[in-house]
């Protein structure tokens, strides 16, 4: 059975603070880890925690997976991780009580 969870990344010490998300080292490779893992069903929103000038200081996503270690796993890969542009700061179970989407 899957799980939802909120994963929360702040930004490493790789980050170049003063350019916005879009404009990070390893843009590409970014987008398409996450692409792909948005069409695995993995990722069901995510995307950029921004300060008043659009800089980015962390991420959030919210994810399917079996268990926290399933999200850790899967989110190791992510090329912003393993080069130091993002950290993972948590990973929580979110218990979905209200969705005005639907």
């Amino acid at each position: 059975m899957k799980n939802t969870f909120i994963a929360i990344s702040s930004a490493g010490p790789k980050a170049d603070r003063s350019k916005i998300t879009r404009q990070q080292p390893f843009w590409d490779e970014h987008a398409a880890f996450i692409d792909q893992l948005v069409d695995d069903g993995f990722i069901i929103m995510g995307g950029p925690l921004v300060d008043e000038r659009e800089l980015p200081h962390g991420a959030l996503s919210i994810v399917n997976a079996q268990d926290e270690n399933d999200v850790r796993e899967k989110l190791k890969n992510d090329p912003w991780f393993e080069k130091g542009i993002l950290k993972l700061k948590s990973v929580t179970r979110w218990q979905i009580f209200i969705d005005a989407r639907k």
